[in-house]
């Protein structure tokens, strides 16, 4: 497995990460948690060392999985994990609101710590901007835990530009987390040059577009009732129909690699900039060998140019979110 630096401060990692959150949670009912700990296991054995997870996947439930999967290989792997939303204190499995008040920030890391089996955070992100706490003092939050050992890297996630250059300030950002991928190209008009211009890595989440770029959703395919994208107007039937055309585009350009629509997909991210690292998620072994696989797919410069045309003239139809998600990006 290829490694990337994320950002400019030497925090190293597998050129693919593994995203977590689907073994527990959004995707329909968690997967069977032996399973899931031997096919994290599996990733750390295919040369991936970069985790995804948060408190709020479950909640806290996708973190003791990480915790004790990856317990027998602390010292291999690099585990992020994110703060800032509100929980239901009834206990139930969908957060409130948002809270990132620095005293709030402090009891997750504490918790996260147990939950992860950890002495140190590697990547603590916040998970969306609060906009009833100044990002300074969320960044300084971050900073004390820092100073303290209990966290190694300060990320965000769909952060504005402005928000990140204030975070930064602060205390340096390592990883900015961003649903980015060829349905989803937003961070390409601001985003990404504030990030080569400061030295911060991309985290690129949903690089598959939530399962539709791998060419096994259509019109007809039907989710789970509590899969999250029957909620997601970019998944309406008709905008799947609509959206088809980009599947079927890299279908030709796969077929011609010898690669699967997946594979083209991560290919093309990794060919935009050498700190962004995908974070595919997947809850069985054969995709995640087939996402591995995407490193070794080379894609010329003639390659990206007739992508790049050819998307050019397709309009993804449907927003990525309902609005009140949406309204949480971008601040």
């Amino acid at each position: 497995m290829q490694k990337r630096e994320l950002g400019t401060n030497g925090t190293q990692v597998s050129a693919i990460g593994l995203g977590c959150m689907g073994m527990s949670f959004s995707y329909g009912p968690p997967a069977d948690k032996k399973e899931m700990i031997s096919l994290l296991r599996s990733a750390v054995e295919h040369g991936i060392t970069f985790f995804d997870t948060a408190e709020v996947y479950g909640p806290f439930i996708n973190e003791e999985l990480v915790g004790e999967a990856l317990f027998p290989f602390r010292d291999q792997v690099v585990i992020a994990t994110k703060f800032g939303f509100k929980l239901d204190p009834n206990g139930g499995p969908r957060w409130v609101g948002l809270d990132s008040r620095p005293e709030h920030i402090k009891e997750v890391a504490e918790a996260s710590l147990k939950r992860l089996k950890t002495e140190a955070i590697d990547l603590f992100y916040q998970h969306r901007v609060d906009p009833d706490v100044p990002i300074e003092d969320v960044a300084g939050a971050v900073k004390d835990l820092i100073q303290e050992g209990k966290v190694k890297h300060f990320g965000l996630s769909e952060a504005g530009v402005k928000t990140i250059r204030r975070a930064h300030a602060v205390q340096p950002i390592t990883a900015l987390q961003n649903e980015y991928s060829l349905w989803m190209r937003t961070p390409e008009k601001e985003v990404i040059p504030t990030l080569e211009e400061l030295g911060i890595g991309l985290v690129a989440y949903s690089p598959l577009g939530k399962g539709f770029l791998t060419g096994k959703i259509n019109e007809n395919t039907t989710f789970d009732s509590s899969d999250f994208r029957n909620t997601l107007p970019r998944f309406t039937p008709e905008a799947r129909k609509a959206n088809q055309t980009l599947v079927d585009l890299l279908g030709r350009i796969g077929k011609r690699k010898k690669a699967t629509p997946a594979q083209i997909a991560l290919a093309w991210l990794l060919a935009q900039k050498p700190w962004i690292v995908p974070i595919p998620g997947t809850t069985k072994l054969h995709r995640l060998d087939e996402n591995i696989g995407a490193v070794a797919v080379e894609l010329t410069s003639d390659d990206l140019r007739e992508i790049e045309t050819a998307a050019s003239k397709i309009t993804v139809q449907g927003t990525r979110y309902p609005d009140n998600l949406e309204r949480m990006t971008g601040r």
